[in-house]
């Protein structure tokens, strides 16, 4: 048995893990100030239970040599080594994990990615971001980085017949796809293209009704993000990637960014390739059970 917890800003979510079938434990609000009761709460779900593991997503990044972790919405917790504190005050093995390679993890291990062996998981929502699976395990690397594709000044400003700005990135950095291809991308987009004010949801779904402003939007947004997810592909030989975050929701824009993904590899297949993801319930607790059951074997 896994406990296995998906950790937020707002709440921590908690469940057990048996064989890949979750059980339910509930929920608590997440202590962001308090470091003790955070730990508290983490323990508080442990009572009365025997597993072998604990495992944790959480909206954060691990450094795999020190074990720190960075997180924005939880100040107790960042600058941490969180999991050799919790494994201290619990008494049991615990891995920590970032949420989009939760994701990745999920896809790969019970969703669009069942058998296939290297898969990329991609978030497209507020941010961009992904993780990589190969041979039913997580790649790592210096910083815990690895599959942050969404960061790194690629994204194109000449474009679809027209001029955009570099827009800056909350990671400092300028002509990020984070910054430009997010749902709050798309919205950065359509206002420099139109001068228009729209939330991500009203430009897709003008967009399917065939209104030619939010299709040129559309149409620049797909042409700046399918050559360096196709670039990532050659790279790391990705035979699927699923999709998640609130972008996934619109199944007609993945078809898109598929089309012109698969038109730009190497690899010639006429099977989709970027493609919703699968698991659509709980995507960190399945994730992070899944990635401990492979540590911990």
């Amino acid at each position: 048995m896994i406990l296995c917890f998906d950790i937020g800003g707002s709440r921590i979510k908690a469940a057990t893990s048996t064989g890949g079938t979750l059980t339910p434990l509930g929920d608590t609000p997440t202590p962001v100030h308090d470091f003790a009761a955070f730990t508290a709460a983490i323990a508080g779900f442990a009572k009365g239970i025997a597993p072998k593991a604990v495992a944790i997503s959480i909206a954060g990044v691990v450094d795999p040599d020190t074990q720190s972790l960075r997180v924005a919405n939880i100040p107790c917790a960042d600058g941490r080594r969180l999991g050799p504190e919790l494994e201290t005050a619990l008494g049991l093995p615990v891995l920590v994990l970032n949420d989009a390679d939760c994701f990745a993890m999920a896809e790969a291990a019970q969703g669009a990615g069942q058998g296939h062996r290297n898969v990329f998981g991609v978030i497209l929502g507020t941010g961009v971001g992904g993780g990589l699976v190969i041979d039913g395990r997580l790649v790592s690397g210096p910083g815990g980085y690895a599959g942050e594709w969404g960061h790194g000044p690629v994204a194109r400003t000449q474009v679809e017949g027209v001029t955009l700005p570099e827009f800056a990135c909350g990671c400092g950095l300028t002509g990020c796809i984070d910054a430009v291809c997010s749902a709050r991308g798309i919205e950065k987009l359509h206002l420099a293209l139109h001068g228009n004010e729209s939330r991500s949801e009203t430009i897709l779904s003008l967009w399917q009704d065939g209104d030619a402003q939010a299709t040129k939007t559309v149409m620049v947004w797909r042409a700046i993000l399918a050559p360096p997810l196709a670039m990532i592909l050659n790279t790391v030989g990705a035979s699927i990637v699923p999709v998640g975050g609130g972008l996934s929701n619109v199944p007609a824009l993945i078809a898109l960014l598929d089309e012109a993904v698969r038109a730009m590899i190497l690899r010639r297949t006429d099977r989709p390739l970027v493609v919703p993801a699968l698991c659509r319930i709980e995507p960190g607790l399945i994730g992070a059970a899944a990635a401990a059951e492979v540590a911990f074997d």
